[in-house]
């Protein structure tokens, strides 16, 4: 399918911080930092339900569409073990993430939304700490990629991808099955992955690999201030970035491991770097990650979003 974010004259919104946010904010113990067990009982449905339409109503506002994500970024074989899924039990609930998200699109037909199945890195999502080759990337992958597709989702997006070989993975088990596909890196405070690749040398190595076949890359799980002079030094590979998802806080990943509390960071300053990105990227999906909320996408929205068009 063609992709309406990337032709639509604003940009399409995301959610903020999910796991972030039931933990701190809806008081949701989630082991793991592992959101999809909610997709199995009636009050964690409703819970991400609710979480999503906040966010639904401020694209309403702005008159702008929005990718819609499950909650899966947890939800493949290793952390899944972890948590008591097997693979079959494993596949059932990613098909049941993806019918939950398409509900709540469907509860709102005034707003134009995407479903997008969400894949998270195998192992900890701010360390470069379980490498496997593309190969064995895309078959680890490819329980959730056919998952998604089984269920109909829209698109997917691989998260928080620490290092290339796995972004390549996750991207042909995505194309395997039919699927669009977008990459979103994390960097650490130098504008590098967690890898020590950088950002634009991982871009390309994706694509070299793939044949382009990702839709747009992303960057997420980091603050604008880590990634701006990256981005401001230019190269082709920025026109690939078609997207952010930015923490609240400038902590590293590190200091954000080890805070006690939530760090909602600096909203109107958070809106002011998105829009100062704009002059270095063709920004068509925006949105939070960790320590957002829908506050922050509110404010970001504000800043990138002529709700008189």
């Amino acid at each position: 399918m063609s992709l309406p974010q990337l032709s639509s004259p604003a940009p399409y919104l995301t959610d903020g911080g999910l796991e972030t946010h039931l933990i701190h904010h809806e008081g949701i113990e989630l082991a793991d930092f592992a959101a999809f067990p909610l997709v199995d009982d009636d009050a964690g449905r409703a819970a991400l339900a609710r979480y999503l339409e906040a966010y639904v109503d401020v694209a309403a506002r702005y008159g702008t569409g929005i990718v819609l994500d499950t909650a899966t970024w947890r939800a493949n074989l290793d952390w899944g073990a972890r948590l008591g899924y097997d693979a079959l039990r494993l596949a059932a609930v990613n098909r049941r993430a993806v019918e939950l998200v398409d509900a709540v699109r469907r509860s709102r037909p005034e707003v134009d939304a995407v479903v997008n199945g969400v894949f998270g890195p195998r192992g900890d999502g701010y360390l470069a700490d379980t490498a496997m080759t593309p190969s064995e990337a895309a078959a680890y992958h490819g329980l959730q990629a056919r998952a998604f597709a089984e269920a109909g989702a829209d698109m997917a997006s691989a998260i928080t991808m620490t290092y290339a070989a796995e972004a390549i993975g996750v991207t042909r088990a995505a194309t395997a099955v039919g699927l669009p596909v977008v990459v979103s890196f994390t960097v650490e405070t130098d504008g590098r992955l967690p890898s020590g690749q950088p950002l634009g040398a991982a871009v390309e190595e994706v694509d070299d690999a793939t044949g382009g076949a990702p839709a747009y890359f992303m960057v997420n799980c980091a603050h604008p201030l880590h990634f701006h002079g990256t981005v401001e030094a230019g190269g082709a590979w920025t026109d690939r970035v078609k997207g952010v998802r930015a923490n609240a806080s400038t902590l590293s990943h590190a200091e954000l491991d080890e805070a006690p509390d939530l760090d909602r960071g600096d909203i109107p300053d958070l809106a002011t770097r998105y829009h100062d990105l704009r002059d270095h990227l063709d920004l068509r999906v925006v949105g939070g990650c960790c320590g957002t909320d829908h506050a922050h996408v509110e404010a970001i929205a504000g800043a990138l979003v002529d709700r008189r068009a």
